[in-house]
């Protein structure tokens, strides 16, 4: 494969662009071509040829000779001229809902962070409340959709013209329940639930009442609770009826990184040596994860990684487990996720630039 793909970044003055652009300005297959930087600038800033990315983003001012990169105002033929062929949306659901039909007429491949194309359901996506859901335009757009979850759907993913990256929660739920109710091990009438907490980058750059310092500091707090937005999520990629699962987000007061505590019964009695092989085979080819063998996985070791981190205990009676996932939000939740799938569609090692 080339290593000159030239890519571009739109949204990269959230915390996740941050991450993004630093993933992609270190990638060893993108040296030769860092990526275009596009999105709002204004006259001030369009009259200086846009913003100096180190001026955004301090951090990165020593990243493959950032600091001569800038945010150029967006236009689409911006990306034309500059020969862009992956697209990453790292924008709101709305905005990314109105860019992917044009950028995939224009012949992009994208890879969108936002959950505008996730999911496949017209319940589930009812929670976003897009004004286009349901036309033909959209309906088409989201026939092509990959959900970007390498571990589940490699090979889709491998020749995709649009993937939706995950939502953080759901990639640390899906990827700890999916191979034991693959399995069929799971008794899912009796019920599973999954208790996730979330740093506060989860919610976004933009600040919020709820996101302050005054209010989040020393405190922990559920939050929508049956309506959270990666519900449908859940329930396509695992195969599960909302009936059969309880899912409970909650804010921690740290910075970054996930731990969902997931609690579920078995159909019939199983060793942890059993439930051990299903994780190991289901998992065999991915790299990204990994599997905790005698203790379980926390936060301050997957925080700043790009893994997700999947442990589990077996009560006495062999019919009850508590599996726990880690990652941190920021990257396998979003942005080395988005890189995860990139290396998948280009046919590259799929931990490259990642480890």
């Amino acid at each position: 494969m080339s290593q000159s793909l030239q890519t571009a970044v739109v949204g990269v003055t959230g915390y996740a662009g941050a991450e993004l652009a630093r993933l992609l300005l270190h990638h060893p297959r993108l040296k030769a071509a860092p990526p275009v930087f596009a999105g709002r600038v204004d006259q001030k800033d369009e009259a200086r040829g846009g913003i100096p990315l180190a001026e955004i983003h301090p951090q990165l001012a020593a990243s493959n000779a950032s600091g001569h990169l800038k945010i150029e105002p967006f236009s689409w033929e911006l990306l034309a001229r500059r020969g862009v062929e992956v697209l990453f949306l790292a924008t709101p659901h709305e905005q990314s809902r109105e860019w992917v039909p044009e950028a995939l007429a224009r012949g992009l491949r994208v890879i969108d962070l936002s959950g505008a194309w996730r999911l496949t359901d017209a319940a589930n996506r009812a929670v976003y409340n897009f004004d286009d859901d349901g036309t033909e335009l959209a309906d088409a757009i989201q026939a092509q959709a990959v959900y970007g979850l390498p571990e589940l759907h490699r090979a889709r993913i491998a020749s995709a013209r649009l993937v939706a990256n995950p939502g953080c929660y759901a990639t640390s739920i899906i990827l700890a329940l999916k191979p034991l109710v693959a399995a069929g091990l799971v008794d899912l009438h009796h019920g599973i639930v999954a208790d996730s907490k979330s740093g506060v980058s989860g919610a976004g750059k933009a600040p919020t009442a709820k996101t302050h310092f005054m209010y989040a500091a020393d405190n922990l707090s559920a939050y929508a609770v049956f309506t959270h937005r990666h519900t449908g999520e859940l329930l396509e990629q695992i195969g599960v009826e909302s009936s059969q699962i309880v899912f409970t987000p909650h804010l921690l007061p740290i910075p970054r990184g996930i731990l969902s505590t997931i609690y579920v019964h078995f159909r019939e009695p199983q060793t942890a040596a059993a439930v051990a092989r299903v994780y190991q085979e289901f998992f065999s080819a991915s790299p990204m994860v990994r599997l905790y063998a005698k203790s379980l996985p926390q936060i301050q070791h997957s925080v700043h990684t790009s893994y997700a981190d999947i442990g589990f205990q077996i009560a006495a009676d062999g019919r009850r487990a508590v599996l726990v996932s880690c990652l941190d939000n920021l990257l396998k939740g979003a942005s080395a996720q988005a890189v995860q799938n990139l290396n998948v569609m280009q046919g590259w090692p799929e931990a490259e630039g990642l480890e």
